[in-house]
């Protein structure tokens, strides 16, 4: 007897849903990646339900995002990450996921989720061969710490594991480090324009740093924006501006192929739905952004 089909899923566990034309996932070019990972700080915040909250709410998105239309190079989006067991677990399947998008040729997109997967889908970069990238991040926190309280898997640790593996970083916006951090961005190389730098002075543009890689991947933590765009457990006051953070993400994709990117740490408030509707169109604007530089 032959084996049944699997199911096709349903448009509300797609990006877009029932606005996005239907097309075989290999058609289609950026591949969403769902993370519900909470990580054990944030055990007991909302994080684990970003992913479905902000794909539920971009079922209410205009497929123009005022430029152009991203869905129409196609977005695909994956079953959720099983995210049960032991963190290093965990982060092995989010690797292999990415390396099998970026093997693919098609645009990874992490949704979490704690910034922990940070670590593992750039990982999923170098286990597929992907050469000479570096990680531009956006971010209130530094999170170059070598460990959180022992802990070397926590997301305060998230951006040092990264350049362990001599993956170069440039970090905006972030307005919490310690000296620890202060002292780990000069042993690394890490260039930065901290908040009080770009806010200050309403920067909207930045030029990527001299020697950087020519390709780029992007890491968004919801903590980056100031809290009255989006007000995050973790956030605090003198953060980046939503408008402004578009304009810099734009100026980045002027200089450097964006190969891929996330968005992490939102936590959905089920008394106010409309901070899901602006994470899911800040994630469609980032697919304009790149499908603009890029298609």
């Amino acid at each position: 007897m032959p084996s049944p089909k699997p199911k096709a899923a349903s448009a509300a566990s797609q990006f877009l849903g029932e606005a996005l034309k239907p097309a075989k996932a290999t058609d289609a070019f950026f591949h969403i990646l769902p993370i519900p990972y909470a990580g054990e700080r944030n055990k007991v915040s909302s994080m684990a339900s970003a992913p479905d909250a902000i794909i539920s709410a971009s079922q209410h998105l205009e497929t123009w995002d005022g430029r152009s239309v991203p869905a129409k190079h196609g977005i695909h989006t994956l079953d959720a990450i099983d995210c049960k067991g032991g963190v290093e677990k965990v982060l092995e399947r989010i690797s292999a996921a990415s390396a099998t998008i970026i093997k693919a040729n098609k645009f990874p997109i992490g949704l979490g989720g704690d910034g922990t997967v940070t670590y593992a889908l750039v990982k999923g970069l170098l286990d597929a061969g992907v050469e000479d990238f570096g990680v531009v991040q956006i971010d209130a926190h530094a999170d170059l710490r070598d460990d959180d309280n022992g802990d070397s898997w926590s997301e305060a640790c998230v951006m040092k594991r990264i350049v362990d593996e001599d993956v170069p970083l440039f970090q905006l916006g972030v307005r919490s480090l310690s000296k620890e951090e202060a002292d780990a961005r000069k042993v690394n190389g890490v260039v930065f324009y901290d908040a009080d730098f770009l806010v200050s002075r309403n920067i909207h543009k930045v030029e990527m740093p001299n020697e950087f890689p020519d390709k780029v991947y992007l890491s968004i933590d919801i903590d980056g924006f100031d809290p009255s765009v989006f007000p995050t457990a973790g956030g605090m006051p003198g953060g980046l501006g939503w408008w402004q953070v578009l304009a810099i993400v734009e100026s980045i994709s002027q200089q450097c192929d964006i190969i891929g990117l996330d968005i992490t740490d939102f936590c959905p408030q089920p008394e106010q739905p409309r901070y899901d509707q602006a994470a899911a169109q800040l994630l469609y604007r980032l697919m304009g952004i790149v499908e603009r530089a890029r298609l």
